[in-house]
């Protein structure tokens, strides 16, 4: 598990990565990680390409701010998938959201559909390193309703027997979660290129992998499906 200085570090290496990359743009996304003794979360309307350790946002168990800059108004949402995912993945200690564009345009693709899910099985890795993605329905950002309805399709995808590592909130961008930053942003990586191959080929008669595919993945990398 990382210090609390690593993990300052952490976030900003990682919110740099994502911003110069184009996964994130102004002042869109946030980075949490939980610690044993609370919260470290990127302030409100902070650019991730430009983050300080020491002014990333430090808040106690309980959600209230005890040092740096003003948090994110998205802590409770974050807050609220700590403590959904921590029944299936227990050792959780970060959450990554972003505006990533072929999430979201995907997204808006999908305004009229009723498919519960952002993305069916398309490729191997998808199916292997992110899993099921649900499509939660759209509310003003910060929304109450928005965390409560994660955190229950966390439980639901759980109780299962699929647990997920990763939402897509409805016009604005995924939210996913892992043991680490690092971890995290491989699963916002891959989830947001195989959002690409789905957006680029939308006018193709595209077939999802077969559940004879799914399973041998399930079984040879114990992938979550």
């Amino acid at each position: 598990m990382l210090s609390e200085v690593q993990a300052r570090e952490e976030i900003c290496r990682v919110g740099k990565s994502l911003f110069d990359r184009g996964y994130v743009h102004a002042t869109a996304g946030n980075i949490s990680v939980r610690l044993d003794d609370g919260f470290l979360i990127t302030p409100t309307d902070a650019c991730l390409g430009q983050l300080e350790p020491a002014r990333l946002a430090k808040l106690d168990l309980q959600g209230q701010q005890i040092s740096g800059d003003k948090a994110s108004k998205t802590i409770a949402l974050h807050q609220a998938i700590y403590a959904a995912s921590a029944a299936f993945d227990p050792k959780t200690r970060c959450v990554i959201h972003t505006h990533s564009s072929h999430c979201v345009a995907l997204s808006l693709l999908l305004q009229d559909s009723a498919e519960p899910e952002l993305l069916p099985a398309l490729t191997p890795y998808f199916v292997m390193k992110v899993g099921r993605v649900p499509h939660i329905a759209y509310d003003r950002p910060g929304s109450p309703a928005v965390a409560q309805a994660v955190a229950q399709a966390i439980a639901d995808y759980g109780q299962a027997g699929r647990p997920i590592r990763a939402v897509m909130l409805s016009r604005l961008g995924p939210n996913v979660w892992h043991e680490s930053p690092a971890s995290a942003m491989a699963v916002l990586e891959e989830l947001e290129e195989t959002a690409k191959l789905a957006v680029l080929t939308k006018d193709q008669p595209i077939s999802a992998l077969s559940s004879s595919a799914i399973l041998a993945l399930k079984k040879q990398f114990n992938a979550r499906w």
